[in-house]
């Protein structure tokens, strides 16, 4: 016993010893506002630079062992705090020995504060404790006092300007209002009940300008100037993070599902057969197996290095420019066209003969460049559909992660890649099959029509984007409508082309797949007069470009909130009839006269899972009746091409970038107080700009979406009555 007390001793002393070599960290604080009023608030930023090979804890991660970063201050009647330090820019992992999540900084540590002001002689004072720790987990606990000075403060202290009375509870929307803000004059009340009763039509609540517009910022995503390239503020609810605390074998399965799913996307699925064309050519079992693996191991690889070189070099930004751009969207369209004239026997798509002719000479050196060439292209045209997926991985590396960019790219692109492995390697499953040429020729020709069709959905993104009104909902529908009519034809051998084979007679599985076309085509011919055709609704355009609708019998235009009328309403629309903004300030704004929570959609023209979300869970009435009588709706679109912002309103973001359209804008919002950039996402505000829950992506759950809704509802109410 007396040996063990001894180690222990040793151990206490040693441990002393090391801890004096760990230096504290030099605090310092800024003020965002030196002259205010009593009632404003103000925003105190703490930040102390790290040594090398040293970290700090933070204060926003939950039950686990390592001590927090804690502030304590002493309170007084003078100012009031308004929720906790907010951490910025901290780290989030799996802590391997307590094996449990954590947050640190490294290299720079940041928090905010926001505070209220409560008398025009502020007082804050406080101590901040906090961990300095070295690599090897050696930590020691320091103290910085603060107290914040610098402020002049007019106006009378909240504790004089109380009334003596005691409180009566409120029985009209006057004295609800009276009682929730003290700060609001007695004739700005008075306005503000009127509005409430007069112009309830406009959709005012007994919330109307309770929150003061000089204390409020929506546009601090925006840089002050183009060497502002200070740390954005990520929006986060209480104690939840943005960031993603995935594991990282969580991740990779995550990412591998993806993989998966993505290969059921309109643009992928139909380049299935050009691997079976590409590799469908004598040759020994052994060479197809390796041609089959290089062909995986290509498509992995390009996935793997070029999207996170793009995620690194050109940011997220890049993704969205080959989903939504005009120019490769045409070019894509371009090749399914081209695709299913060669399927429909106009052509044989080959390799140049110089190519064909060098790899006769140098086997091995020509097949591989024919292979890489061929996985380049599979990725290549397949990635404006993968695009929104991957983009959610790649986005992770913006602040500077890079291993779980890679294993997420690993995971995604592997399951990509196993299925078009399997069909390089064995192309003559088909031959092997009854009949094997003839029924090979057919499914060639079958999916010739699918590419037809679905190359369309390329068109309709460039079209949507850029406004060209050329493939309208009805145009899209009609042309959907011919193609399948004519395929289903082609299955009951009505029509022949030059490499089918003659059909004495017809077999049963043509006739079912016949049956099942024009089944598809009945289901179609009701969209032509507006019916909403939920299960499509991610590949058709949107019902907003629908000019013939026998089933919209509300041609009346509904008030515009507060009388504002949306910006940009020209050129873009929310669904089922929905009021709303399309510019974050205006919708923000709009918001905070009428006393509503905001609704803010990230969403695009090319956006598959929005147009879905808006057909299948908008458009329930219950989640529909939210949405208009309870929230205020901001659509931010991330693609609009045609639309520049006002020379004033040009800004620089805070990469030192300079923003001029509407699409950078809605991007730089997303980027820089969600740190994402896929769409769809969903997030509820209150006035101030502060999140009511954690955001919502892409989710069919009606059910969940409308407790999201309620419980962001119950939230704004409770704050907004504190």
């Amino acid at each position: 016993m007396r040996n063990y007390l001894f180690q222990l001793g040793l151990l206490l002393v040693a441990t002393s010893v090391f801890g004096q070599k760990v230096p504290s960290a030099n605090w310092s604080y800024t003020i965002d506002k030196t002259e205010a009023k009593v009632g404003d608030k103000i925003e105190v930023t703490f930040t102390t630079p790290i040594p090398e090979g040293y970290h700090i804890y933070s204060n926003d991660y939950g039950d686990c062992p390592p001590l927090k970063a804690v502030f304590n201050y002493t309170q007084n009647s003078s100012f009031e705090l308004l929720g906790e330090a907010k951490a910025v820019g901290s780290h989030h992992y799996i802590d391997d020995i307590f094996e449990c999540e954590v947050a640190d900084f490294e290299k720079k540590a940041e928090f905010r504060q926001q505070i209220k002001l409560r008398s025009s002689n502020p007082d804050i004072v406080g101590v901040l404790e906090y961990q300095m720790c070295t690599s090897d987990g050696m930590c020691v606990l320091f103290e910085y006092e603060f107290k914040i000075e610098g402020l002049r403060v007019s106006g009378k202290s909240v504790e004089e300007a109380k009334p003596t009375e005691p409180e009566i509870a409120p029985e009209t929307v006057e004295e609800v209002i009276e009682n929730l803000d003290t700060e609001i004059e007695v004739d700005q009340k008075i306005n503000l009940a009127a509005q409430n009763t007069a112009q309830s039509s406009e959709g005012y609540t007994s919330f109307a300008g309770l929150i003061s517009k000089d204390s409020v910022n929506y546009s601090s995503y925006q840089a002050t100037s183009k060497e502002d390239t200070s740390s954005c503020e990520i929006k986060t609810f209480e104690g939840s993070s943005n960031q993603n605390t995935t594991s990282h074998w969580g991740l990779f399965i995550l990412a591998f599902l993806s993989g998966l799913a993505a290969l059921l996307t309109p643009c992928v699925f139909p380049m299935i057969p050009m691997t079976v064309s590409f590799f469908m050519k004598d040759g020994s079992k052994a060479k197809a197996i390796r041609n089959g693996l290089i062909y995986g191991v290509s498509i992995v690889a390009i996935y793997v290095f070029i999207g996170t070189l793009v995620a690194v070099v050109a940011g997220p930004a890049a993704a969205n420019w080959l989903s939504t751009h005009w120019l490769p969207n045409i070019f894509f369209f371009l090749i399914f066209v081209v695709f299913a004239a060669s399927f429909f026997g106009a052509f044989e798509i080959v390799l140049p003969s110089w190519l064909v002719n060098k790899a006769d000479q140098q086997a091995d050196k020509g097949g591989l460049i024919g292979i890489f060439f061929m996985a380049f292209t599979i990725v290549l045209v397949s990635f404006s559909c993968t695009g929104p997926i991957v983009g959610s991985i790649l986005v992770q590396s913006a602040g500077g992660a890079f291993v779980k960019p890679l294993i997420g790219m690993l995971g995604f692109s592997l399951a990509f890649a196993i299925p078009f492995s399997l069909f390089a390697i064995f192309p003559n499953w088909l031959n092997s099959l009854p009949a094997s040429g003839g029924w090979l020729n057919s499914v060639k020709v079958v999916l010739g029509f699918l590419e037809l069709a679905f190359g369309l959905k390329f068109l309709s993104v460039a079209d949507q984007t850029y406004h060209w009104g050329i493939l309208d909902r009805e145009i899209y529908i009609g042309l959907w409508i011919v193609i399948f009519i004519m395929m289903g034809f082609y299955l009951l051998g009505k029509i022949k082309f030059s490499h089918d084979s003659d059909m004495p007679f017809l077999k049963v599985p043509r006739l079912l797949f016949a049956i099942a076309t024009f089944s598809f085509v009945s289901y179609l011919v009701p969209g032509l007069f507006g019916a909403p055709l939920k299960a499509l609704a991610g590949y058709l355009p949107p019902m907003s470009t629908h000019d013939f609708n026998l089933l919209d019998s509300n041609d009346e235009h509904q008030p515009y909130y507060a009388g504002e009328k949306p910006l940009h309403e020209e050129k873009l629309h929310l669904p089922d009839g929905l009021r709303g903004y399309f510019d974050y300030e205006q919708g923000m704004e709009v918001a905070r006269k009428i006393g509503r929570p905001v609704f803010l959609d990230f969403t695009g023209h090319g956006c598959v899972n929005c147009r879905e979300m808006e057909a299948r869970v908008w458009s329930d009435p219950r989640v529909h009746k939210l949405l208009d009588e309870e929230y205020l709706v901001i659509s931010l679109y991330v693609d609009e091409k045609t639309v520049e912002l006002p020379k004033d309103d040009w800004f620089y973001n805070k990469k030192g970038k300079l923003i001029k359209t509407l699409a950078k804008k809605n991007s730089t919002i997303q980027e820089c107080y969600f740190d994402a950039n896929a769409q769809p996402q969903y997030a509820l505000l209150d006035n101030e700009g502060n999140l009511l829950q954690p955001t919502k992506t892409y989710d069919l759950d009606i059910e969940g979406y409308i407790n999201f809704l309620q419980i962001g509802l119950a939230e704004y109410k409770a704050r907004m009555t504190n």
